[in-house]
């Protein structure tokens, strides 16, 4: 009987435990996944709806040859980017290299925008460090980097510091660090001398034997009290974390793994911290940032070595940004999430599902858009309820994002774009856009009395989209207006497509100056089209059986009931865009490679442009 009770006790208490092992919200699951949206991993996609309204903009293009035309250097390992908005405008800093990761020389970036839209040219914040003479560099390392997992501080003395981390190649974490610089940014957009603001820990390095002064010399009272804020900001500290982990006790209590990287963190409703690291670890503060519990993997978020990042939005929810793939060489796509209480996320969808080929090869250059960061609580806050993230591309290009708030991926009503209530200098309104330097889709103003969308290209390996969700149904009527402007290097191709990303309507207006529509299992041309002539399209397609559409050109019944390019079961947007479908690089696409930079990556193709207006579409589900 003893034994009996004691078996049932045994029972008890591992049933507990179990239960407390999976309790949601606490520290043994600080946040969960319940969607059941999984990524396809074969398609750049993925299988998944887009987060209406989402502004892709390039802030750099990566130029080898040309340095002038992208950062001065002609470096093509640019990454880990960071965003702030102080002074009524965007700060974007990322590290920048001549080819490979964590190969020296790196240094440190800064770029500005008033919107958003528009960035200037990058200039030097952190230029490669130069070690005073007679300094031994460690063994193994092969000269000095820049990393940083923090870029900005907007102190409460409303001074603005941009910092980053000076180590060894090619490891600077640990003995290889040196330590954190920090400068301040000042409103006329000049930058001050640089300090050190923390020596590494683990090292011996200090005043005496580096290249820059201790931050207590500056003679400017305001740049040191900024540098001590900042330093006592346990939060903003909790970042470094893994680069100097604390020797000398500057993080206690100091019980972290620093294998746990790139940290961020959001504030929960009923005040607890939510802490956040690469590859899915997660972890709470109840005394605001001091300490944090022990990580646990939050295992139903699937990622790997890209970064995550998580916030409150403007709406008052929350949302959660991450490459869904545990597979590190290969970070697409850039996903988003999104949840009421900051525990519970729902709803996997894409906030970047562009991928376009390497022009570049190096070492570590994963394929993707990846190491995605938002504004910092206190980093300033862009007008507007949207939420701003920034990222590299290809670990070459940087990128930022504009994501409206409340997040969203339903339409419920018919559309009806005639361009004409949007603002050129603002957001065009449910359209998620594509846009790299060489191929940038804006509104403009086409005469007086008539605003459309443009979408240009003169980009020889990548192009401008244009995607607009209506709402989802099986029949579908849309119409809209096209207007070729030039078209000597890029085709103009339309598409209207599922909420998987399988496209059954494909028109093009190609460079053989033929409008053209996919007859069931190829391209066949409908009519011939003029520059700079607007033309009506309509399309009435219907879902049923395999599918079927009908084509109208300025209300001129040109193709009946073609069979559609595949079936589906529903339709739920319309693609426009300046270039081919592609679905390379893949998941079998060779990573580590050693291969010349693309033919003519650095020089601009003659420019193509089109013209889009009048976009009405009603859909019916049955």
């Amino acid at each position: 009987m003893v034994g009996l009770l004691r078996k049932c006790f045994l029972i008890f208490v591992i049933t507990l435990c179990q239960l407390a092992n999976a309790q949601t919200g606490s520290e043994n699951e600080p946040i969960r996944y319940v969607g059941g949206q999984h990524i396809d991993p074969f398609r750049h996609e993925a299988g998944l709806r887009y987060a209406i309204g989402v502004e892709n903009i390039q802030t750099l293009r990566a130029n080898r040859t040309n340095p002038d035309m992208s950062d001065g250097y002609g470096w093509t390992y640019n990454h880990a980017s960071n965003l702030a908005y102080w002074n009524g405008q965007f700060y974007q800093q990322y590290i920048s290299g001549e080819a490979d990761e964590h190969i020296a020389p790196v240094q440190t970036m800064l770029v500005t925008s008033k919107n958003g839209k528009d960035w200037g040219f990058p200039q030097v914040a952190f230029a490669p460090y130069e070690a005073p003479k007679d300094v031994d560099i460690p063994k193994g390392s092969t000269g000095y980097m820049m990393h940083q997992r923090m870029g900005f501080y907007v102190a409460p003395n409303g001074r603005l510091l941009t910092v980053a981390f000076y180590g060894h190649t090619e490891n600077p974490f640990g003995e290889n660090g040196i330590g954190r610089v920090a400068r301040e940014i000042y409103k006329d957009g000049s930058m001050g001398p640089i300090y050190f603001i923390r020596y590494d820990s683990q090292t011996k390095w200090n005043e005496t034997n580096t290249s820059y002064p201790f931050y207590k010399k500056s003679k400017d009272k305001g740049f040191r009290a900024a540098c001590a804020a900042l330093l006592s900001d346990k939060l903003m500290t909790w970042q470094w974390f893994e680069e100097d982990n604390g020797a000398d006790g500057f993080y206690a209590p100091n019980h972290l793994d620093r294998s746990h990287q790139a940290f961020n963190w959001y504030a929960r409703k009923d005040g607890k911290i939510v802490g956040l690291w690469k590859k899915s670890y997660a972890a709470l503060s109840i005394d605001g940032g001091v300490s944090f519990t022990d990580p646990v993997k939050a295992s139903t978020f699937v990622m790997s070595g890209g970064k995550v990042w998580g916030q409150q939005t403007e709406d008052g929810r929350y949302a959660i940004s991450y490459n869904p793939i545990d597979q590190t060489q290969y970070r697409f796509p850039l996903a988003i999430t999104t949840s009421d209480d900051g525990i519970i996320y729902d709803n996997l969808l894409l906030v970047q599902a562009e991928v376009p080929p390497r022009r570049f090869t190096g070492r570590w250059k994963d394929f993707g858009p990846c190491y995605m960061r938002g504004i910092l609580p206190g980093n300033g806050n862009a007008p507007g309820t949207d939420m701003w993230m920034t990222y590299s591309m290809n670990k070459e290009d940087m990128w930022v994002c504009r994501i409206p708030t409340p997040i969203k991926y339903e339409v419920t009503q018919d559309v009806k774009d005639d361009f004409e209530n949007m603002t050129a200098e603002g957001a065009v309104v449910d359209w998620n856009l594509y846009s790299p330097k060489w191929a940038k889709v804006q509104l403009i103003k086409e005469t007086h009395a008539n605003q459309c969308l443009q979408l240009t290209d003169s980009d020889p390996y990548d192009y401008a989209r244009a995607i607009r969700v209506f709402q989802e149904g099986k029949n579908v009527n849309a119409s809209f207006k096209v207007k070729v402007e030039e078209a000597d290097t890029a085709m103009f191709e339309i598409e209207i497509v599922d909420k998987f990303g399988n496209r059954p309507v494909q028109l093009s207006f190609d460079g053989d100056g033929f409008i053209k529509a996919f007859n069931g299992d190829r391209m066949v041309s409908l009519i011939p089209y003029k520059k700079s002539q607007w033309y009506s399209l309509r399309v009435n397609y219907n879902a049923d059986g395999i599918g079927s559409y009908s084509v109208y050109v300025d209300d001129k019944l040109l193709a009946e009931n073609l069979p559609a390019a595949m079936a589906v079961k529903s339709v739920e947007r319309i693609s426009f865009r300046t270039g081919s479908y592609r679905n390379t690089p893949d998941r079998s696409t060779p990573n580590e490679t050693n291969d010349p930079p693309l033919p003519g990556a650095d020089i601009r193709q003659k420019e193509s442009k089109y013209l889009i207006d009048d976009v009405f579409i009603s859909s019916q589900r049955d």
